[in-house]
C-alpha cells in the first residue's frame, strides 16, 4: 500500500485507539495525522492537515458525520464511514455506493477500503451518494428507494422501481429500465443480487435478474418470463418452482 494520510473521527477512544492499531498492524503505507472526538475538532484537524481519507463515525455528541460533510463542502478527501448501523442502513449504503465498515472493524475490510481510497481519491460524486443514502435513510420500510449507478463517464441515480431487470455481460451488468433505457456498468451481477435480492428482485437464470413486478406471464413449457415491456427472459429449470411460490405470495 502507498502511503495514505488520515484523520481519525470518533467520540469514543476506544474505537479510535483500536483503528490506529489496525492500520499500524495491516496498513503499513497509512499514516495518522490526528484524531478527533466530534464534529468541531474534526472540522479543525482536517483543515489543518489535508488528509487523504477520513475514517467517520456518523453519531457523534454534537452532530453526525454527515453535517461534518456539509461544513467542509467541497471535499477534496476520500470519507470511509464508521457505523454500527443496522441491517436497514447498511442496505442504504450499498445502494447509495458509499464507503463503509461496520463495528467492530474487520482487518480485512479495513486494509480493502483504505486500497480502494487510493484508487479513487476523486470526491466530487460524494455528495449525489450523499443525498441518495439519506433519502433511502427516510424511506425504510416503505417502496421508494435509489440506487446510485456509476458508468465511466456519468453516475445514475434511479427509483429501484424503475428497473425492469438486469442482465450479465461478462464483468459488466446491464441494467434495463421501464423508459426503455439501458446502464451498463462495472460489477457483477452477483453484487446486484446481493443488493436488490430484498426489494422484489429474483434471479431467474445465471444472467438475469429480474423485477418481479415487471413478470407479464411465465411460460412453463418454453421456461422463459415474458416481462411487461415484451422482452423474453430465461428462467432455469430449477428456479422454476422458487419463483412461482414467490409469485403466489405476491
Amino acid at each position: 500500500m502507498q502511503t495514505l494520510s488520515i484523520v481519525i473521527v470518533d467520540d469514543e477512544k476506544r474505537i479510535r485507539t483500536s483503528l490506529c492499531h489496525l492500520l499500524t498492524m495491516y496498513c503499513p503505507g497509512a499514516t495518522v495525522l490526528a484524531e478527533a472526538e466530534n464534529i468541531e475538532s474534526a472540522a479543525a484537524e482536517i483543515k489543518k492537515h489535508r488528509p487523504d481519507v477520513v475514517l467517520l463515525d456518523i453519531d457523534m455528541p454534537d452532530g453526525t458525520g454527515f453535517d461534518l460533510i456539509k461544513n467542509l463542502s467541497p471535499i477534496n478527501f476520500k470519507v470511509i464511514f464508521i457505523t454500527a448501523f443496522d441491517k436497514y442502513a447498511v442496505q442504504a449504503f450499498k445502494y447509495s455506493a458509499l464507503d463503509y465498515l461496520l463495528k467492530p472493524v474487520n482487518p480485512d475490510e479495513l486494509v480493502n477500503a483504505l486500497q480502494k481510497a487510493q484508487q479513487q481519491l476523486q470526491t466530487e460524486e460524494l455528495s449525489i451518494k450523499l443525498n441518495t443514502f439519506i433519502s433511502n435513510m427516510s424511506n425504510i420500510g416503505r417502496e421508494a428507494k435509489k440506487i446510485v449507478l456509476k458508468t465511466q463517464d456519468m453516475v445514475h441515480v434511479l427509483n429501484i422501481s424503475d428497473i425492469v431487470r438486469c442482465e450479465a455481460d461478462r464483468n459488466y451488468t446491464k441494467f434495463i429500465l421501464s423508459s426503455g433505457k439501458n446502464i451498463l456498468v462495472s460489477g457483477s451481477l452477483k453484487e446486484y443480487d446481493d443488493m436488490l435480492s430484498q426489494d422484489k428482485f429474483f434471479r431467474s437464470h445465471h444472467s438475469h435478474l429480474i423485477n418481479l413486478s415487471y413478470i407479464d406471464r411465465v411460460e412453463k413449457q418454453n421456461d422463459q418470463l415474458v416481462m411487461k415491456d415484451s422482452s423474453l427472459v430465461p428462467l432455469a429449470t430449477r428456479k422454476k418452482e422458487a419463483l412461482l411460490q414467490l409469485l403466489e405470495k405476491n
